[in-house]
């Protein structure tokens, strides 16, 4: 548990805008020890969703960590963009 919560720590560095974070934890199949890491990040207005799968949950936490990261720059760079997109217009009526 507190692996999972040192790992989603580093997301706070990227974007100070998470709302709530959840990190789930499952078997998908108890036969093969397929261990399953979900990490679901509340922003504003939007959940990112991240899942990995491997044969250990360290392993399968440090993916999805990694996947939410990508996602939630893509997510910090749309936001730029439209701020610019306002301010544009802003100075285009002026």
């Amino acid at each position: 548990m507190e692996y999972a919560e040192q790992a989603v720590a580093k997301l706070e560095r990227y974007y100070d805008g998470i709302i709530k974070c959840e990190v789930k934890l499952s078997f998908e199949k108890a036969r093969n020890s397929v261990k399953v890491a979900e990490v679901i990040l509340s922003v504003y207005k939007t959940k990112i969703t991240a899942v990995q799968t491997s044969d250990d949950f360290n392993k399968s936490i440090d993916g999805a960590v990694e996947k939410a990261l990508a996602r939630l720059k893509k997510y910090k760079e749309k936001l730029h963009a439209m701020n610019r997109k306002q301010v544009r217009r802003v100075q285009a009526k002026v």
